[in-house]
């Protein structure tokens, strides 16, 4: 078992707060000691109580799905003695109403572009293979309710 522990902090300040129109920033802080700024999406909440510029719980939950599989496929392809160059994926959440009715992040969509090098790349049967081990073991797509599909480019 694994505990994983992450600090949110929002602080008021000298902003009103009963208007509802005080900022939604606020920073999200590390073990490792990486912070970063969140905030709501503006979507969710207009800018200017919205920071457009900071990372929002949505995109944050994309983010962390992407770098879940693809963390397992770097292993999986070290393992198969493949070398990676490059992963980029450009994944994508959609947001919409669940199976109970409540609004959710409903789908992710994956879609990495790998590069290889060496003496050995993998076929169309093999990658989709990598991808397919990498998603079974994501521990981010396993505790989701949200379908998560992988659409290698």
């Amino acid at each position: 078992m694994s505990e994983y522990v992450a600090t949110v902090e929002w602080v008021r300040g000298e902003q009103p707060f009963l208007d509802n129109r005080y900022s939604r920033a606020h920073d999200w802080r590390f073990d490792g000691g990486a912070v970063v700024r969140g905030s709501s999406a503006p979507g969710s909440v207009p800018v200017p109580m919205s920071d457009p510029t900071a990372v929002d719980p949505e995109e944050a939950l994309v983010a962390a799905v992407s770098s879940c599989h693809m963390l397992f496929f770097l292993a999986y392809a070290a393992k198969a003695g493949l070398v990676v160059d490059r992963y980029v994926d450009e994944a994508v959440g959609i947001m919409g109403r669940d199976d109970r009715g409540r609004v959710s992040i409903v789908s992710v969509v994956l879609k990495p572009a790998v590069t290889f090098s060496g003496a050995t790349s993998p076929d169309a049967a093999a990658l989709a293979e990598l991808h397919h081990r990498s998603h079974e073991h994501c521990y981010i797509a396993n505790s989701l309710r949200a379908s998560v599909t992988v659409e290698p480019r």
